[in-house]
């Protein structure tokens, strides 16, 4: 069982068939079961896609789970009371199991809290995993349940030295195979396009490589400050793409349980409603729609990240014991002057440089903080947590 795509499923078949394998299909599926046939575990390194699938090999008595280098798509585990494991794509899969326990799992509360959804690390039911992003595990009958084995994890001891001409040339290269890859589709493709450096970059290189206009679309808010379908507009021009719009309103709440249920585990972000409006728009046309997330991070285009630059620059030159003793301190004295020029609003920078580079970017991200989440738990839920703090992964 399956899910994802594969995108050089037909390179991998050509070797397949040239070792001998022989196929009754056109598409990937049938591509994995040869490729694991031929080189089992090891398989995974050749797949360039993105997917979870589990395959069960009855003349090796072995199930094999596998999910994708990054963890694009979902893959749940869980042992049962009665000794045997149960795995879906989605938490709703298990949920509907008899034998498993529905209890909530603290630490995963305790990260909800903290950061507004619940990390990949962990689950909110207790007893239920999620296999890692790069891993495996391959169950064999007979034998105890194992730990998962990574077979992929991003490498950053091999940099390459260029100069930044050579790196913005190689960056644009390597973005452009990757939205190349992923226009191979037999159902109708499109796009969506917020305006933002991510989408914006996806729908260019989109354009580049097609022969009729991209199909895009926008959701709009009918608040100013919200609504960014005017930079949409600007690129969707730029590109001559087929584009629609789509205004919502910023109190738009009726989706609320739709997306509870679309979700399985609780999830405090507000961009899950104008996402679901855009999908809701894009399927309207299209089967399949590109979009850009995480650039934000790796192009370091959030202000936060530019703020955490400069502050560790300044933990630098200010011993530690000096930083605690004096400018904690004055944090909490300092008033807090929303109205005031960002210079004047000092006292959020302050408590940052108190701490550690790890501690203050954990509490710009944050949603709420350790002090106001102690309040919240009782006596015998922080004996239950123990030393899990959810900030401690930064």
């Amino acid at each position: 069982t399956y899910n994802g795509e594969i995108y050089n499923f037909r390179e991998l078949r050509a070797e397949l068939e040239d070792l001998g394998h022989r196929f009754r299909t056109s598409g990937d599926t049938e591509v994995i079961i040869a490729a694991w046939r031929q080189w089992g575990a090891d398989c995974l390194s050749r797949l360039n896609g993105m997917f979870a699938f589990a395959l069960h090999d009855r003349a090796r008595g072995c199930l094999f789970l596998a999910r994708d280098r990054l963890g694009v798509k979902p893959l749940h585990y869980g042992r049962l009371s009665d000794g045997s494991i149960a795995f879906a794509s989605e938490l709703k899969g298990l949920l509907r199991h008899p034998l498993l326990r529905r209890e909530a799992n603290l630490s995963a509360v305790e990260d909800f809290l903290a950061l507004g959804y619940v990390p990949d690390d962990n689950c909110i039911v207790a007893g239920v995993q999620k296999l890692p992003a790069g891993h495996f595990l391959l169950l064999e009958r007979g034998k105890p349940l194992p730990p998962p084995a990574c077979w992929w994890a991003p490498d950053f001891s091999r940099r390459v030295r260029a100069s930044e001409e050579e790196a913005a040339e190689h960056l644009l290269h390597l973005m452009r195979a990757a939205v190349t890859d992923r226009m191979v589709a037999d159902v109708p493709l499109g796009a969506f396009l917020s305006g933002g450096v991510d989408s914006s970059a996806v729908v260019a290189l989109m354009a580049e490589a097609s022969a009729r206009a991209v199909k895009t679309c926008t959701i709009g808010f009918d608040e100013a400050a919200l609504d960014e379908t005017a930079y949409a507009r600007q690129i969707a021009e730029r590109f001559a793409t087929d584009h629609r719009a789509r205004t919502v309103a910023a109190a738009d709440f009726a989706l609320v349980d739709r997306i509870a249920d679309m979700f399985d585990e609780p999830f405090a972000d507000a961009s899950a409603l104008p996402t679901y409006r855009v999908c809701e728009l894009a399927r309207e046309e299209v089967t399949v729609a590109l979009s850009g997330d995480g650039a934000d991070e790796a192009f370091a285009g959030y202000r936060r990240l530019v703020f955490q630059h400069q502050e560790e620059r300044v933990r630098g030159l200010i011993p530690a014991f000096l930083r605690q003793a004096v400018l904690g301190p004055l944090a909490r004295v300092w008033p807090q002057m929303d109205w005031a020029p960002r210079p004047l609003r000092a006292r959020a920078t302050l408590a940052s440089l108190s701490r550690s580079g790890a501690e203050g970017y954990a509490e710009a991200v944050g949603v709420t903080g350790p002090a106001l989440r102690a309040r919240l738990f009782n006596d015998a839920a922080r004996r239950a947590l123990g030393d899990h703090v959810a900030e401690a992964r930064y």
